[in-house]
């Protein structure tokens, strides 16, 4: 029988909250964290709305010699990796170092400090460009740094599939737990709140041109008119369910039950897209049915044809307004990579507490046959979830979570 891999940590940085609790009560509450981009001046551009964090001081958290040689989005996630660690009661220089990896996803890598090096080189010449450049835009950047940090030594990598990468890197942790792993830091942290990374985002044709925080990211929503980017996201302890129970871990949020990745086929074809297959795929690997699955946690593009392209694989498996669908992705804006772990941990949170957070401002349009979750958060008997992503270029990412039934219960509050 295969290993199961359990959730015992959380580490959240979101534009809504820094720390489980204070995200997860403004998720709940439906208040925001998206509103004009103050990184830079957004003027000339068509986009000027974005979740952004605030109120992170990095030298508050992390050593002064680590501050030059990492992008915000590395910071950012070493933060949330060490948030992660204390809420799973592990101190990794504790753990065999070869028994602890790091997975992550990336969207676009550090690319404000990929920014700034170039800015020096055409500017003042070569000799100005930071060494630390060679690696700091890099993808893999936030896995090496948090190994390193935490003297981690187990299978690391990193995943690149835009936003469905987060699922995509969990998903990853759990098979090296199932080979032996006896734990794994895994997810993702976005931050591209640059002019170079904002005109990249651009190029995509998916960002939204409204100037309103309340009317600028709604999914499933008539005025749907693209998404708002935001930075932050979150890392997950992922543990190996004999290692929880001989460490004590303090709580278990649950399981990593299920996981599929798809690719669309090439546009222009006749073929339809694949989310639903993922779906049905994810289902199976779960050993589960479309009525065990107690929510959705939606992609949410707010893009006309994807979202019409999502609300109909919804439907499909699970018939007509037959799950409540969520997304609370609108109170923070779509942070690429680490949208969809960050989503893992509002679902987590959601069974433990018995309860589905709103999708903030979407009013649900007509056409799409989905129970969607809007105004205030629903009470309701929870024991599963189904996060989905994905990622621009076809991928789509599909993962089951359920409560864990070891012992543990999933709701212990912290």
């Amino acid at each position: 029988m295969s290993a199961t891999a359990l959730v015992t940590g959380l580490g959240v940085v979101a534009p809504n909250g820094l720390g489980i609790e204070d995200y997860w009560s403004a998720t709940l509450a439906g208040r925001g964290g998206i509103g004009r981009v103050t990184h830079f001046d957004p003027t000339p551009y068509p986009s000027r709305l974005a979740g952004e964090i605030s109120g992170f001081e990095a030298a508050e958290h992390l050593p002064s010699r680590l501050l030059p040689q990492t992008d915000r989005m590395t910071r950012l996630a070493l933060v949330g990796a060490d948030w992660a660690f204390e809420d799973a009661g592990v101190v990794p220089s504790e753990l065999a170092p070869y028994d602890v990896g790091v997975i992550t996803a990336s969207h676009s890598g550090g690319f404000e400090f990929g920014q700034n090096e170039l800015r020096a080189l055409w500017s003042k010449g070569g000799q100005y460009v930071s060494a630390y450049q060679s690696f700091a835009w890099f993808y893999a950047v936030n896995s090496g740094q948090i190994s390193i940090r935490g003297g981690l030594r187990g299978p690391s990598s990193v995943l690149v599939s835009d936003q469905a990468g987060g699922l995509d890197a969990v998903a990853q942790a759990r098979r090296q737990i199932r080979k032996g792993t006896s734990m794994v830091i895994s997810g993702a942290v976005d931050a591209s709140i640059c002019p170079w990374g904002w005109v990249a985002q651009m190029a995509g044709g998916r960002l939204s041109t409204s100037d309103d925080p309340a009317r600028a990211y709604l999914p499933f929503d008539d005025r749907a008119a693209g998404h708002v980017p935001g930075e932050g996201g979150a890392l997950l302890v992922v543990e190996e369910a004999g290692h929880v129970e001989r460490r004590g871990a303090p709580r278990v949020y649950g399981e990593i039950a299920g996981h599929a990745s798809t690719v669309d086929p090439k546009p222009g074809t006749d073929r339809a897209p694949t989310l639903q297959h993922a779906v049905e795929l994810a289902l199976a690997d779960a050993g589960m049915v479309a009525d065990d699955i107690d929510v959705v946690f939606a992609d949410a593009a707010a893009v006309p044809e994807l979202d019409r392209a999502e609300a109909e694989a919804i439907t499909k498996v699970f018939g007509p307004r037959g799950v409540p669908v969520t997304a609370p992705k609108t109170t923070t804006g779509r942070l690429y990579s680490g949208a969809a772990p960050l989503d893992l941990a509002a679902a987590f949170l959601s069974i433990r507490d018995q309860v589905i957070p709103p999708t903030a401002n979407s009013v649900p349009a007509k056409a799409y046959e989905i129970d969607l979750v809007t105004g205030a958060p629903r009470p309701a008997a929870l024991r599963s979830a189904l996060v989905l992503a994905r990622g621009q270029g076809g991928f789509n990412s599909a993962m089951v979570v359920r409560a864990a039934d070891h012992g543990h219960p999933s709701h212990a509050h912290q």
